[in-house]
């Protein structure tokens, strides 16, 4: 009897132990509580920009083919057999460089049937102005007749006409001898040859073709709007080779490709009516030949901006319950949500067409932890959108590195409250097993 009362009094106590730590525990839970609610975040540090209306430089490119501008197609302008072939294929021809030969010894025999045939008609003509001259003398003596002087007047009509044909077979017989040899109008590498020696050709029968490959062309399609924009910059310089051109080609294995700089040479005075653009071409050194007419392009335009637009940077964009929205500052400094209509990018800039006005401040920073209703303590814009974007990158990259560790090194408060859940289990005394 001793002991079970001995065990009845222990319980007892123990259950008066637990009563009294939870009437403590609901009274410093309200207190705790309280003194939470009484302490206000601080202040959101993040940069804040006046809206003002801004010229914002556009990155567009357009796609296209490489192509050569003076590319020709050589081909035979008389009939004949091609007798000799005077390049190798693939090789780099130069302007008036001698390429095929098509019989020219035919066609020299020929010049000279037609030089002397001149020759021939040049000295009936000279007979026959002696004669008109010698029947005038006898005409002023009465020692002919009329009919005889009109005749010999006639006949140096005729001869006059002969040595005219002849002159003008001569001419066609010495262009047909030019053409016997075929020249490179223009410098380029020259392909395979289209005919082999010893084939009879005729006029209009292609041999091969040269490319110039330096420079290069390429021409696109702009859209109507950047069009009208680019000419609305060319107002004020008034000289397209002012637009620089960037030409972007795509490696072969994937990798960054070549990249060459040339310039705008040519915008179009019409809008298409089926693709509602407008056509360009630019030209490009190539002195290395690194790309070839042909190749797949893409075409960038250095200078194309949008005017009078508001834009903030890309990072200042945020996606709410009713679309993108940017966070504006009030008077005292609170973060309110406004939803706004995108336009194009720009670079590392996002156009806005509406939902904001000029003068308002916005939030230009990273939005991290910003929600409506958030005290923002507004730090200054440098108006470097590209540097505001890679420094958010970076901070982004850090936190996550970080782990979850709050602010000063301190253990976030689950964390926290995790090792004094364990710390305390691991101190607590071993239940007493009573004693038997």
């Amino acid at each position: 009897m001793k002991t079970a009362f001995r065990f009845g009094r222990a319980s007892l106590l123990v259950l008066v132990a637990g009563l009294f730590l939870a009437a403590c525990g609901q009274e410093e839970a309200p207190a705790q509580a309280q003194q939470g609610a009484g302490q206000e975040r601080p202040p959101h540090p993040v940069e804040v920009a006046e809206l003002a209306r801004r010229d914002v430089a556009l990155e567009r490119s357009y796609p296209s083919l490489l192509r050569s501008d003076d590319e020709v197609t050589l081909v035979a302008r008389v009939t004949g057999t091609l007798e000799r072939r005077h390049f190798e294929p693939g090789e780099m021809v130069e302007e008036g460089q001698v390429l095929y030969s098509i019989e020219p010894d035919v066609y020299q025999a020929a010049v000279n049937q037609r030089e002397a045939d001149l020759q021939s008609a040049r000295a009936e003509l000279e007979r026959a102005q002696r004669d008109a001259s010698r029947f005038e003398r006898l005409l002023s003596q009465n020692s002919v007749s009329r009919q005889q002087v009109d005749q010999a007047r006639s006949e140096l009509g005729v001869a006059r006409a002969a040595v005219a044909q002849a002159e003008a077979a001569l001419a066609s017989a010495r262009i047909d001898l030019d053409y016997a040899e075929v020249t490179a109008p223009v410098s380029g590498m020259i392909s395979l040859s289209r005919v082999n020696v010893g084939n009879l050709v005729s006029n209009g029968t292609e041999l091969a073709t040269i490319t110039p490959l330096d420079p290069l062309e390429v021409r696109f399609q702009l859209p109507q709007r950047d069009a009208f924009e680019l000419r609305r910059q060319l107002d004020g310089s008034g000289d397209i080779a002012d637009i620089a051109a960037v030409l972007q080609v795509p490696g072969l294995d994937g990798g960054a490709g070549e990249r060459l700089e040339g310039r705008l040479d040519f915008l179009g005075s019409r809008v298409e009516e089926g693709t509602s653009t407008v056509q360009a071409s630019a030209t490009f050194a190539n002195p290395e030949a690194r790309v070839l007419p042909g190749q797949f392009v893409r075409v960038s335009l250095e200078g194309l901006k949008r005017f009078e637009v508001l834009a903030v940077p890309e990072i200042a964009i945020g996606q709410g319950l009713m679309g993108p929205q940017v966070f504006i500052l009030d008077e005292e400094n609170i973060a309110r949500a406004r939803p706004v209509d995108l336009g194009e990018v720009a670079g590392p800039w996002q156009v806005l067409r509406g939902g904001v006005e000029p003068g308002e401040r916005v939030v230009v920073g990273d939005l991290a932890g910003i929600e409506p209703g958030t005290t923002i303590d507004p730090q200054p814009f440098d108006g470097d959108a590209q540097a505001l974007m890679e420094r958010a990158m970076q901070a982004r990259e850090q936190q996550q590195g970080g782990g979850a560790a709050a602010p000063g090194g301190q253990p976030a408060q689950g964390e926290a409250a995790q090792q004094a859940t364990v710390g305390d289990a691991a101190d607590a005394p071993e239940a007493d097993g009573g004693e038997g």
